[in-house]
């Protein structure tokens, strides 16, 4: 089993090493970072770097397909040498999954036409311009596509794909041998938990934030 998570300039780290802590420990999976091209890749915030060990091109037909999201993201939706190649890498993958704005380009490749999605609360009411049925879910599965809504939800969305693949036993396992326990010291991570003042102020930074 491949599992290929892309990376592109400006990508959010969580989006990709939260789910890869998961998913890269499934039995015989090979899990690869890939690029447009092979080399390190900037995180939204110019400070962290994750290599991509292989091309695109080189990655032709992963089982399983993962897309960060991040400010990058907006770039990356006019880039067609990406969007074909995940067109292509879906044709024949078992599970073509994302995190937060990372199913924006799934839509924008034609992915989600017709299907339940989710994504970063900020973003998600862009995916109905791509035909997709959006929802304010944490982690969303419509057939063989899994998308989670913003960053730190790529942790459920990667621990549910791996129950899927290898099994409710071997998950809970995972999640034991990760201690992913969460109790945060907060209450307000979701526009519905989260003082109304809170909620407003980053809707007013929206463009900032997500650009």
């Amino acid at each position: 089993m491949q599992i290929a998570i892309v990376l592109f300039d400006r990508f959010t780290a969580l989006d990709a090493v939260g789910p890869y802590e998961m998913l890269c420990r499934i039995p015989g999976a090979e899990t690869v970072f890939v690029a447009q091209q092979p080399g390190p890749v900037r995180n939204d915030c110019g400070d962290l770097a994750l290599v991509a060990g292989k091309g695109l091109e080189e990655v032709p037909t992963p089982d399983i397909v993962l897309v960060p999201g991040g400010p990058g993201q907006n770039v990356q939706m006019a880039n067609e040498t990406l969007l074909d190649w995940l067109r292509s890498a879906d044709a024949s993958s078992t599970w073509t999954t994302s995190v937060c704005t990372g199913s924006l380009l799934l839509a924008a490749a034609g992915l989600l036409k017709g299907r339940r999605a989710t994504s970063h609360w900020l973003a998600i009411d862009k995916l109905a311009m791509f035909g997709a049925e959006a929802t304010g879910d944490r982690v969303v599965t419509d057939g063989k596509f899994i998308t989670a809504a913003g960053v730190a939800s790529g942790i459920d969305m990667g621990l549910s794909l791996v129950g899927k693949v290898a099994g409710d036993e071997y998950a809970q396992t995972v999640q034991l041998a990760t201690e992913y326990d969460p109790q945060p010291p907060y209450d307000a991570g979701s526009p519905q938990k989260a003082p109304a003042v809170l909620v407003d102020n980053l809707r007013a930074k929206r463009r900032l934030i997500l650009e």
